[in-house]
């Protein structure tokens, strides 16, 4: 029998079996057998608001009957690309900022990382400029799989077997402000960004610990360095607000964006560039920027992106996320004091409930698999991010299958 065709993402090649998902709506996802799942997971991260929204459906399928795709190269531009990018500045903490459009969290953080180098050129000019290439990452961090990001991951599990990656990264420690302290004194006027999600999230789900975001931007401030917040997995209300740096009140210069930004539903991401940083790209009406992806400010993506942000608005699932985040901590604390869980971390939308020691994470998963509850098991922790409209009666479930799994 020959193997699959399919190569999967993050697993064995040799395995051959896998479940096969055919359906969705709501929180709910069916596979080829008919059983259903509660998604507690948001696919992976990113199903803000839930499956089966047809008001994205039937905008990216009138999008298409119009103009289904084109790029966004010098000289061309679109209508949903340009009310897409105006949007999000309009959400973010850089109103008077620019977006650049591309289709996924890799493609946004080795975009930021270019633009981070790039600005340290154009800014300090000659010799300067071009010695400050070192891109300082976080311990636990990701941040995609591209080269970039896999240089920048704070994973080593996820850099190694790929051979030489990119040069000129410093790692610091994940919680201690002075590790970054110490590698800005050593190489401050070399370092060119720190990239940093606020809150952790495949690495862990750690939220930052105090002070520790307001000390990135004063060493970056004190330095010259760009400070970019890697807001894949917690922009677009997982953490109570649009963005997190506006639930920590740090404001960064850069923020990478994907995911939740269509739900899903198309693949879109960006950048989100500050004025400080988008003074610099402007300053020379000579320069060219040499960046761009086939489907940057894909228009049928944008569409989509435009009626996922509605539903968000409109449904008020932002301000709802702070709901989820109680009901889902309740429950986890409940399992803390009966010696289910060791603990748990996380805010709103976002939650990873520490095992006891010992305890399997995969199988737990997949017991809840078996129970018809999908989460993430990672080391010895299970990550929930379920859709921002789950119920109630679901979040309930959801921990009352992670107990009985736990146990």
């Amino acid at each position: 029998m020959p193997t699959p065709a399919l190569l999967h993402s993050f697993g064995p090649p040799a395995k051959e079996s896998y479940r096969k998902l055919v359906r969705a709506d709501g929180v709910r996802v069916y596979d080829d057998a008919g059983k259903a799942y509660i998604d507690a997971m948001a696919s992976l991260w990113y199903c803000q608001v839930g499956h089966g929204r047809h008001e994205i459906v039937d905008a990216v399928s009138a999008q298409m009957s119009e103009l289904a795709t084109y790029n966004t190269f010098d000289p061309w531009t679109n209508g949903p690309a340009e009310e897409t990018a105006d949007r999000i500045r309009s959400l973010s903490p850089f109103p008077d900022g620019r977006v650049f459009l591309c289709c996924s969290g890799s493609e946004s953080v080795d975009t930021a990382l270019k633009i981070g180098r790039l600005v340290a050129r154009l800014r300090d000019g000659g010799g300067a400029g071009e010695d400050r290439q070192i891109i300082v990452r976080r311990d636990r961090g990701y941040h995609g799989v591209n080269f970039g990001g896999t240089t920048a991951q704070g994973l080593p599990l996820n850099r190694d077997g790929w051979g030489d990656l990119v040069p000129h990264f410093q790692e610091m420690d994940g919680d201690d402000i002075e590790s970054a302290a110490r590698i800005f004194a050593e190489h401050g006027e070399k370092v060119a960004a720190v990239i940093c999600e606020p809150l952790q999230g495949a690495g862990g789900v750690f939220p930052p610990s105090d002070g520790y975001l307001e000390g990135l931007r004063k060493l970056c401030d004190d330095h010259g360095a760009l400070l970019i917040f890697d807001e894949v997995i917690t922009g677009f209300g997982r953490t109570g607000e649009w963005f997190a740096s506006q639930t920590y009140n740090v404001t960064p210069d850069l923020i990478t964006f994907a995911k939740g930004v269509t739900s899903g539903y198309q693949p879109l991401g960006g950048v989100i560039c500050s004025r400080r940083v988008c003074d610099v790209l402007e300053a020379d009406p000579a320069f060219l920027f040499r960046h761009g992806y086939t489907y940057s400010g894909h228009p049928a993506a944008c569409a989509a992106a435009l009626a996922n942000i509605d539903i968000i608005e409109n449904e008020g699932l932002v301000a709802r996320t702070n709901h989820i985040g109680d009901r889902i901590a309740t429950g986890l604390d409940a399992l803390v004091a009966d010696g289910i869980l060791s603990g748990y971390r996380g805010i709103a939308g976002v939650w990873a409930a520490t095992l006891p020691e010992g305890t399997d994470a995969i199988a737990v998963r997949d017991t809840m698999l078996d129970d018809g509850v999908i989460v993430r098991g990672v080391a010895d922790w299970i990550a929930m991010c379920p859709p921002l409209v789950i119920d109630d009666a679901d979040i309930d479930q959801v921990i009352d299958s992670l107990a009985d799994a736990a146990r």
